[in-house]
Parts: structure tokens; C-alpha cells; sequence
């Protein structure tokens, strides 16, 4: 055991405690001795990357029990690494301490720093105290990007943190949404048999872009749509009043307010209600000038 836990990582104390939960065979017996061989130390290696990759002990000893009884475990094995593999064509870079302290201004920001390893943007690498690995450069470059237009590190890190629960709330429903139309009907078995592992890892890589073209096709919609609104508000806020024009403050119920808000949100309910007034005033317009045709046909068809 002592051999066994040398060429495998694990520790004496874990190797029996794998014994105990039935995740590793009992080792042959020869004489007074216990032999263990490349079988065992196969299995450890086995168990210790699904726990890498995130499963329990319980689901681990499903898959191998699987595996042991003849259903095999290619299939799993192949759709968890299809899951854990990337989930985009970009490859991480390495950037030196000197070089990102000058991408921001050249002034050392240990707070900004540790607010980037916290956020796992800046990754350190053991024994290189100046240096650091980057996941991905491109959200790194955006924040130098935002840096330079003079947006504070300790905001860029604050909106990333924002950015990150509701990007994380979009692929939690996106995962429950294929899960319940489309990977429940290969998930149905506990573990899942190895043709319907395999079928499911071939449609993890064909649905695996969708996620990120739809959030990609729905961001540019909004962003237009609300660039826009922002860009009027801000043309016309403070522009000066034609000649008679006239502003005034009226009190509204609190209730018209509150529905209001429910039906358009709170940052429309200004415009709404322009818009539903100038449109009242329209209306009446228009039914004054009928009214107005009805007791003098004599005024032209046309207007």
C-alpha cells in the first residue's frame, strides 16, 4: 500500500478510505503480503480527475460500478471532457507584473491586483511572484481599453463583479432550458450508458456556440436600443425651448405612477406619459376638427 500510494499521489489514509466506500478493488492476495498493481493505481488516477473535475464520491463510484459491470465509461469519460474543455477559441497568454503595471498608467495598484486574482483575470503562477497568467486577454484588454477612458479600476472591477452574477444567471437558465428539451432524454440513466454519453458529448460540441450567439445577437440588440434612448435623453434634456413652448409640473395619483411602472418599467414612465398626453391632445384635436366639419360642411373635404 505504501508502493501504491507513492506511485499514485494519494496518501495511505485515503487509499483506505477508498477501499472502505468500494471504489477500489481489494488488492490480491499472495501469501502474508497484499499486492496491489497497474489496475489499482489506473483507478486512483481515474478517481482523483473526476474529482478534479468537480464529482463526488457517490457519483464516482455509479461511473466506476458502470465501468465494472460492463456498461463501460468511454462514453462518460468522453462527455465530461467535451463539458470540461473550452468553451472558446481563445487561449490564455502570460503578462509580467512590469507590463501590466504599464498597460495601466505605470502606477503599481495592489488593490486593483488583488481585485484581479480575486476575479481569477490574473492568475499567479507558482514561483514567479512577477508574473502572472491572463485566461483571457480579451477581458483584459478591455478593461486597459475602459482604463484609458478614464473609467477607475476599483469601477471596472465592481461592474465586472455585476457583469459576472448576471452573465452567470443567463447560462444557469440556458443549461436548464437544454437539459429539459434536449439532454434529459440522454441523461435518463444513472450513470447514463455509454452510447448515450457518447451522443450526448456530440451534441454538447454542436450546441456548445449557441449560448454565446444568442447572448452575443441579444446584447446588440439591446445595446442599440438603449445607446439610443440614452443619446436622446441626452440631446434633449437640457435643449432650449422652441418659441412658445411651455414645461410644467403636474402631480400625478401615486397609483397612475406605480401602474405605470409595471407596464413600462421605471426609467420609461417619463416618456410614457409625453407620449400618452401628446397623444390625448392629438385626439381631441382631430375630434374637435371633426366635430367642427359636421357644423360647418361647408369647409373643405381635405382639410
Amino acid at each position: 500500500m505504501e508502493d501504491l500510494a507513492h506511485h499514485s499521489g494519494a496518501t495511505v489514509r485515503t487509499i483506505r478510505a477508498y477501499q472502505d466506500r468500494g471504489l477500489l478493488p481489494r488488492p490480491e492476495r499472495r501469501g502474508r503480503s497484499n499486492v496491489y498493481g497497474d489496475a489499482h493505481l489506473s483507478r486512483l488516477r481515474q478517481i482523483a480527475d473526476l474529482l478534479d473535475r468537480g464529482y463526488t464520491l457517490a457519483s464516482i463510484k455509479e461511473l466506476l460500478d458502470a465501468w465494472d459491470t460492463g456498461r463501460g465509461l468511454g462514453g462518460v469519460l468522453g462527455l465530461v471532457a467535451e463539458v470540461d474543455g473550452p468553451w472558446t477559441d481563445e487561449e490564455a497568454d502570460r503578462i509580467s507584473r512590469t507590463e501590466l503595471d504599464a498597460r495601466f498608467g505605470g502606477e503599481p495598484d495592489e488593490d486593483a491586483i488583488r481585485d484581479a486574482i480575486e476575479l481569477g483575470v490574473l492568475v499567479p503562477i507558482p514561483d514567479r511572484d512577477e508574473e502572472f497568467l491572463v485566461p483571457s486577454p480579451q477581458e483584459l484588454a478591455v478593461a486597459v481599453e475602459l482604463y484609458a477612458a478614464g473609467v477607475p479600476l476599483s469601477a471596472i472591477t465592481g461592474h465586472l463583479r455585476e457583469l459576472r452574477g448576471q452573465v452567470e444567471h443567463i447560462a444557469s437558465r440556458f443549461l436548464e432550458f437544454t437539459t429539459e428539451h434536449v439532454f434529459a432524454r440522454y441523461l435518463e440513466h444513472r450513470p447514463p450508458t455509454d452510447a448515450d454519453a457518447s451522443a450526448a458529448a456530440t451534441m454538447v460540441r454542436r450546441l456548445r456556440p449557441l449560448a454565446q450567439q444568442t447572448v452575443d445577437a441579444e446584447l446588440a440588440r439591446a445595446m442599440r436600443l438603449f445607446a439610443q434612448r440614452h443619446l436622446q435623453h441626452h440631446l434633449t434634456a437640457d435643449a432650449p425651448l422652441s418659441h412658445g413652448q411651455e414645461t410644467r409640473q403636474v402631480a400625478l395619483p401615486p397609483e397612475t405612477i406605480r401602474a405605470v411602472q409595471r407596464l413600462v418599467g421605471n426609467e420609461n414612465v417619463a416618456a410614457f406619459i409625453a407620449a400618452a398626453a401628446e397623444r390625448e391632445v392629438q385626439s381631441r384635436t382631430l375630434d374637435a376638427l371633426a366635430a367642427s366639419h359636421v357644423n360647418h360642411p361647408e369647409l373643405p373635404q381635405n382639410g
